[in-house]
C-alpha cells in the first residue's frame, strides 16, 4: 500500500494499474473514462501548471463548477502544489458565492463554462471544457493551462491546511472550515482499514463542494476503485447510471433516495442488482424510507451514517461485539473517536448534544476572529446535534439544537415529528417546521408527500399523530405536496418551507 503524506497525492498507480479510476458523465462530449494512470498524469500536469503561477504556499484556489473530472483534478493538484482548494457551492446566489471566494482570499478561480459569468472579474479564471465563446481578458482554457512535466508533491507541515470547505450558510454567513492534510489522510486510512473497497464502483451525484461526495471520492481514488461521476443529481440520470455502469456502491442524502424511489416506471425497467451498499448521511433516515429502499434494493446493505464538515465522516462504525446495527442507528463510536453526550452539567447523558474528539477535527474557521470556536476547554468539538444512546451503545440522531423549538414549554425536535408522520403507511416524506403562536410561543406544522395512490386527509393524519405521540408534537397544519424543495446540499430546504408555512398560516 502506498504511503500517503499529501491529501492530493492519493493514487497508487502500481497498485491500481489497468483499472478505471473515473467514468465522467459531466463533460460536454459524453462519457469520458480515465485510468488511474491517466488521472494521475492529469493531476500532476495541473499541479505543475499551478506551481508556475507565482502563487505562495497556502494560497487558495476557488473551484466553481458542476461535478466533472477536471474538478477532482484541480482539487488534488492544488494540494500537491501546496495550495488550498476552495470548492464553492455553485447553487449559491451570486452574492453568496462572491462572499465565499472573497472571504477565502482565493487568488484564482477554476470554473465550467456555465459558471464563468459568476466568477469575480478581478480574478484570473481557467475554464473547463471546450465550449469557447468570447471570454473576458485573462481567461484561459483548462486544456491550455496544464503542463505535462513531471511533478513531485510538496510535503505538508503538521496541521498545514489542505482544503477549505464552506458550510451551507443556513444559519448565517457560510463559514470556511479549515481541514488539514493529516486530518483527512486519517479519514481515508480509517475507511480503508474498515473495508476493502478496491473492487467497487462508486456512484457519486452529490456535489463535490460537499464533504459527502468529496470524501468518498478521496477514498475511492486511494483504494484504486472506480468512480462514476454525475454532474448533478436527477432521479432518472441516477437510476440510469446505476443500471448502465453496474454501480455497486451508492452514496446519497435521504431526500435524493426518496426522489429516486418515486420513479416507479424507471425503476421497473432498470437493473439495480449490482448495488451492494447504499450509504446515506447528512440528514435523518425514516423507517418508511428504509422499508422502501429494502423493497427496491433487496440485495443491498443499507448504511445509515453520520458525519460533519467540521469533524469528518468517520465518527461511528460497527459494534466491537459484532452486534447487528439497529436500522435507525448511526452506529457505535469508532474506536479512534472519543465522544460523550452532554445534557447541561451531565457529561454522560443518555440523550444530549454530541461532543467528540478525533484526528479528523477541523483546525477552525477561516477568517472568523470574532467567532467563538465550537470546542470545549478539554478539546471536544461541540456538534450541535442531539443524540440518544441505547443499552448496547448504539447512537441515534434526534435533531439539531438549531432546529429545536419550544411549544408550550415542551422541547420539539422536528426530526422526531417527521419520523412519526413517516411511520404512517401513506406518508412517503415529511418536513416539520415551526411557526409563531401567541399562546404556545411556536407550534409545529408539516409538509408531506403521500405515497402513490394514497387518499389520506389532513384530519386523519392529525388523529394518527395524536394517537401515537404527546399532543404538543402534533402538527397544527398539514399540507400535502407533490415534492419537497431541496436546498443546495440536497437536503430538504427548511427555510423555504418555513417561509411558505408562515404565508399559508396567515391566509
Amino acid at each position: 500500500m502506498k504511503e500517503l503524506f499529501n491529501l492530493g497525492d492519493l493514487i497508487d498507480t502500481e497498485g491500481a494499474r489497468g483499472r478505471t479510476a473515473l467514468i465522467d458523465l459531466g463533460g460536454e462530449g459524453g462519457p469520458r473514462e480515465f485510468s488511474h494512470e491517466a488521472l494521475d498524469e492529469l493531476i500532476r500536469a495541473t499541479a505543475r501548471a499551478l506551481a508556475t503561477q507565482g502563487l505562495q504556499r497556502g494560497d487558495r484556489i476557488a473551484i466553481l463548477s458542476a461535478n466533472r473530472c477536471e474538478y477532482l483534478a484541480v482539487c488534488c493538484a492544488a494540494m500537491q502544489a501546496g495550495l488550498v482548494p476552495v470548492p464553492v457551492n455553485h447553487r449559491f446566489p451570486r452574492e453568496m458565492s462572491d462572499f465565499v471566494i472573497t472571504d477565502s482570499g482565493a487568488r484564482m478561480v477554476f470554473c465550467d463554462a456555465e459558471r464563468l459569468a459568476a466568477c469575480p472579474p478581478d480574478l484570473p479564471a481557467v475554464v473547463f471544457g471546450d465550449q469557447r465563446t468570447t471570454w473576458p481578458a485573462g481567461t484561459r482554457a483548462f486544456d491550455d493551462f496544464t503542463d505535462p512535466v513531471p511533478f513531485e508533491p510538496v510535503t505538508p507541515a503538521a496541521g498545514e491546511p489542505a482544503m477549505f470547505l464552506y458550510t451551507s450558510g443556513s444559519t448565517g454567513r457560510p463559514k470556511g472550515v479549515v481541514l488539514s492534510h493529516q486530518s483527512h489522510l486519517w479519514v481515508v486510512g480509517a475507511r480503508r482499514r474498515a473495508q476493502d473497497v478496491s473492487a467497487h464502483r462508486f456512484l457519486i451525484a452529490a456535489p463535490l463542494y460537499h464533504m459527502n461526495a468529496l470524501g468518498l471520492s478521496q477514498l475511492a481514488i486511494a483504494a484504486g476503485a472506480t468512480i462514476v461521476l454525475l454532474p448533478q443529481f436527477t432521479s432518472l440520470a441516477y437510476i440510469d447510471a446505476i443500471s448502465r455502469y453496474r454501480c455497486t456502491w451508492l452514496t446519497a442524502v435521504p431526500p435524493m433516495v426518496a426522489m429516486m424511489l418515486r420513479e416507479r416506471d424507471a425503476l421497473q425497467k432498470a437493473d439495480l442488482s449490482s448495488v451492494a451498499y447504499l450509504r446515506m448521511g447528512s440528514a435523518p433516515v425514516s423507517p418508511s424510507l428504509l422499508a422502501a429502499i429494502h423493497e427496491a434494493l433487496p440485495q443491498a446493505v443499507v448504511l445509515n451514517a453520520y458525519g460533519s464538515t467540521e469533524a469528518g465522516p468517520v465518527i461511528f462504525g460497527p459494534h466491537p461485539d459484532k452486534l447487528p446495527q439497529p436500522p435507525l442507528s448511526v452506529g457505535y463510536p469508532h474506536p479512534e473517536v472519543q465522544m460523550r453526550l452532554v445534557d447541561g452539567d451531565d457529561l454522560n447523558a443518555r440523550q444530549g448534544v454530541l461532543q467528540l474528539r478525533s484526528p479528523a477535527l477541523m483546525q477552525g474557521y477561516h477568517n472568523r476572529p470574532e467567532m467563538r470556536m465550537p470546542f470545549t476547554d478539554d478539546g471536544y468539538y461541540v456538534s450541535g446535534d442531539v443524540f440518544r444512546r441505547d443499552d448496547d451503545g448504539f447512537h441515534y440522531f434526534v435533531g439539531r439544537t438549531d432546529d429545536m423549538f419550544v411549544c408550550g414549554g415542551e422541547n420539539v425536535f422536528p426530526g422526531e415529528v417527521e419520523k412519526l408522520l413517516e411511520s404512517h403507511p401513506d406518508v412517503a416524506q415529511a418536513c416539520v417546521v415551526p411557526i409563531d403562536d401567541d399562546i404556545k410561543g411556536a407550534k409545529p406544522v408539516a409538509f408531506c408527500v403521500l405515497r402513490e395512490g394514497a387518499t389520506l386527509t389532513e384530519e386523519a393524519l392529525k388523529h394518527y399523530t395524536l394517537a401515537h405521540a404527546p399532543a404538543y408534537r402534533h402538527p397544527r397544519f398539514i399540507w400535502f405536496e407533490n415534492r419537497l424543495p431541496l436546498a443546495a446540499t440536497s437536503k430538504i430546504d427548511r427555510k423555504a418551507l418555513q417561509a411558505l408555512a408562515r404565508q399559508r398560516a396567515r391566509l
